[in-house]
């Protein structure tokens, strides 16, 4: 009888010991039971490339959560809190990008999840994080209508349209711009970029040319021998950095004398480092401009230079205010991902250091667009 007893106690303890982790299982991502240094944990996902062509997006978002998580914990303004990042390398590939939105969901419980950084992994990852219920703010993607639809996605930075309306207005009206040529990569990002400009384009002047090529490609001599033929007065390249450098360098040895425009993609040191003075004079938008004397913007330029020795990028910075749109909503609702959802759809007015932000019931952002120059081989403001 006694060691029938034993067992059966035995049994008990460890039916209510498995009852117990199964509980902690089903609370899910919404929060987290994790403990650092007497502290609950929060643990924020990022998604984005860390390598491959587009890592210096993946790599500069990835720095810009950092310095704010940074901030956060040295501060203690999250109280009984602690940030904790959970980062996930897309390569830049969209497969790979659903792959990782799946891992920071079922695996790692992530509370919520700043990125991805290209759109084409964001919409990648959107049905995931929809299911799950996990909030997602991406800094960087955007394409047209992507978080239409969807109540547990929203981004930080100006969709393609609005940034390529904008530019097409600046180029004719400011710049007396008046032939334009179209060069897109053949992406959801070149798309969305080359059909709003291509609209708005034609619709104050005239389009004369467009050309696509795909991520990666290094000779462009094919298409914009094509451009030349048709005399354009500029060169709008809805693409990035890497692609954009070597067009210019290709359109200036083929004597193009044309005006460079661009959208975020092309706002990168590497674009200077690859095009040199072939991209001098370029116009890109852009949703931040480091060298703005604001007290907020400059701590933030002193506090990136500091731990990674170079000037931070836009992407770094609209990561870094997603970052704190998230802290301001734990603090202002709650740490569980329900809460955390709750406090980004209620952001209004946010004084982010990529400007006054708020996000709209759509999850779109609500912000002024900067307009960039290249000259002198940096980056100033256009407008």
């Amino acid at each position: 009888m006694i060691a029938r007893k034993k067992k059966t106690t035995i049994f008990t303890a460890v039916f209510l010991c498995l009852v117990l982790l199964l509980g902690v299982a089903g609370c899910g991502p919404k929060e987290s039971a994790d403990t650092e240094d007497g502290k609950t944990v929060i643990k924020i996902g990022t998604v984005g490339p860390l390598s491959g062509t587009a890592a210096a997006y993946g790599t500069n978002v990835l720095r810009g959560i950092e310095v704010a998580v940074d901030e956060a914990n040295a501060s203690g303004e999250l109280g009984d809190y602690v940030l904790k990042i959970v980062s996930e390398d897309t390569e830049g590939d969209w497969s790979k990008a659903a792959n990782a939105f799946q891992k920071l969901v079922d695996i790692d419980k992530v509370n919520v999840i700043v990125g991805a950084v290209l759109s084409s992994e964001t919409a990648a990852g959107g049905d995931i994080i929809k299911d799950a219920k996990v909030p997602t703010i991406s800094p960087s993607s955007t394409a047209v209508d992507l978080t239409k639809g969807n109540p547990y996605l929203f981004r930080n930075c100006l969709s393609d349209e609005v940034q390529a309306i904008q530019l097409a207005e600046y180029a004719v009206k400011e710049l007396g711009l008046s032939k334009f040529a179209i060069l897109y990569t053949n992406n959801d990002y070149g798309k969305s970029l080359k059909d709003a400009f291509e609209a708005k384009a034609n619709e104050l002047a005239e389009v004369v040319a467009v050309e696509v090529f795909m991520d990666g490609d290094e000779n462009f001599k094919s298409q914009l021998t094509s451009i030349k033929e048709k005399n354009p007065d500029s060169l709008y390249i809805a693409g990035y950095y890497t692609e954009a450098g070597k067009i210019a360098q290709q359109a200036k040895e083929l004597g193009m004398n044309v005006q460079l425009l661009g959208a975020d993609g092309l706002c990168n040191v590497v674009l200077l480092q690859i095009g040199g003075e072939a991209v001098e004079g370029a116009y890109a938008t852009s949703g931040f401009y480091p060298d703005d004397p604001t007290p907020a913007v400059q701590n933030f330029v002193n506090a990136y230079k500091e731990k990674y020795n170079e000037d931070p990028d836009m992407f770094a910075a609209q990561a870094y205010d997603a970052t704190r749109i998230v802290i301001e909503a734990i603090k202002s609702k709650g740490p569980s991902s329900e809460e955390i959802r709750e406090g980004i759809a209620a952001t209004k007015d946010f004084p982010g250091i990529t400007g006054k932000t708020s996000i709209d019931e759509e999850g779109d952002t609500i912000k002024d667009v900067i307009i960039l120059k290249v000259e002198n081989g940096k980056f100033i403001r256009a407008r």
